[in-house]
């Protein structure tokens, strides 16, 4: 079997964090979700159930919940940082596709999220 797409995707990954562009936003903080696609060739892990064949979910966490800690200004700045520093800690990752979402921003009227995508590659 030849496998042609290696995906791990990790959905709904939640923070209370201090970012925003408003003041207030940055001491009150809110709420927010993270959403990532990695492409990592893990046919060795399924072939020989090892971990260390693939990219280890947990320290992925870490990595996000590291640039979710430092506050920023923008959602394209968490994105981006994200982004980098998965890219940096796990060689075997390819692409990362990353989705930030703020819930309930503060634009004047009602949203339930405001979203940024941001895809990276080696």
């Amino acid at each position: 079997m030849k496998n042609s797409a290696s995906v791990i995707h990790l959905k709904g990954l939640e923070f209370y964090a201090y970012h925003g562009f408003f003041e207030e936003e940055q001491k009150l903080g809110n709420r927010f979700t993270i959403d990532l696609e990695i492409n990592v060739d893990f046919a060795e892990a399924g072939k020989t159930d090892e971990l260390a064949q693939t990219v280890d979910y947990g320290q992925v966490y870490e990595v996000v919940s590291s640039v979710m800690k430092s506050p920023a200004k923008l959602l394209e700045t968490i994105a981006t940082d994200i982004n980098g520093d998965l890219l940096k800690a796990f060689p075997a990752i390819k692409t990362a596709r990353v989705m930030v979402s703020k819930h309930n921003p503060p634009i004047g009227g009602l949203c339930e999220m405001a979203i940024v995508s941001l895809t990276s590659e080696r």
